[in-house]
């Protein structure tokens, strides 16, 4: 059986809640123990919590404001489009990746790859 559509809904609004303003370790209790990351795809997997904490660790301490902008669920999968905005010296730095992640049953993330690439970044 897989994770039910609200529970992959409300895993994904807290991931992106998180990835504004939360911890390495609050994120990566979101994932499964064997849990993959490429972010962004193309890049070197990231695969279990320890590397997983590692990569979510950067965002820690930065301001940054997160928003979802959409969302799609379907056979315990989600594919969302959400921003990040991130002031850095009176600058703000604003990425709108889309992430694909799939769940285990109880609703945690078993891979999460994000789709974006230098291009996508809007400095202003």
């Amino acid at each position: 059986m897989t994770a039910s559509r609200e529970r992959i809904r409300e895993v994904v609004d807290r991931y992106v809640e998180l990835v504004g303003a939360g911890t390495a370790d609050e994120i990566v209790a979101l994932y499964a123990e064997d849990a993959v990351v490429e972010d962004p795809v193309g890049s070197e997997p990231r695969v279990g919590h320890g590397a997983i904490r590692d990569f979510y660790a950067t965002l820690e301490g930065l301001d940054q404001a997160t928003r979802l902008l959409a969302v799609r669920i379907a056979g315990g999968e989600a594919a969302f489009h959400f921003e990040v905005a991130t002031l850095a010296d009176g600058v703000t730095y604003t990425l709108a990746p889309v992430d694909v992640m799939a769940f285990d049953d109880d609703g945690r993330i078993t891979s999460m790859r994000a789709y974006w690439g230098e291009e996508d970044l809007a400095v202003g």
